[in-house]
């Protein structure tokens, strides 16, 4: 889903605006699924997820990120900070797998809840919309 179009772009808007974006297609995948959405499912999705996001994927960023302006005049940086990034990304899939690890058993076809919502809250409406629409259609 995350190679469809558009989709990488809502993904970083929602990232920008504190969404934890492996959360976000993780329920993307739930509601394609027709999981229930219940307090306890969200509750141990976040569990799981928020350490390895703390511990893991949040720092890894920051770092990548400080480097933006420093690798664009210092070429060995500039590897550096690719390098870095594909430990992000590799964690970030780590963490997918996690999520899907924990929530595969769950029931399916139970009914149209909104995971996505449940999920990002409030956050930019477009970006979740384009997901939605996404997870029907993948």
């Amino acid at each position: 889903m995350y190679a469809s179009p558009g989709i990488e772009t809502a993904c970083l808007r929602l990232q920008a605006q504190g969404a934890d974006v492996c959360l976000v297609l993780c329920a993307a995948w739930l509601d394609r699924r027709r999981v229930a959405c219940t307090p306890l499912r969200i509750r141990a999705l976040t569990d799981l997820a928020t350490p390895w996001q703390q511990t893991v994927i949040t720092p890894l960023r920051h770092l990548r990120q400080r480097w933006r302006e420093t690798a664009a005049h210092d070429h060995a940086v500039a590897d550096l900070r690719e390098h870095i990034k594909t430990l992000e990304l590799q964690s970030e899939r780590e963490l997918l797998e996690r999520l899907q690890q924990l929530a595969s058993e769950w029931p399916t076809g139970e009914t149209e809840d909104d995971w996505l919502t449940a999920v990002a809250g409030q956050h930019d409406r477009d970006a979740l919309a384009l997901l939605r629409v996404a997870a029907t259609h993948t």
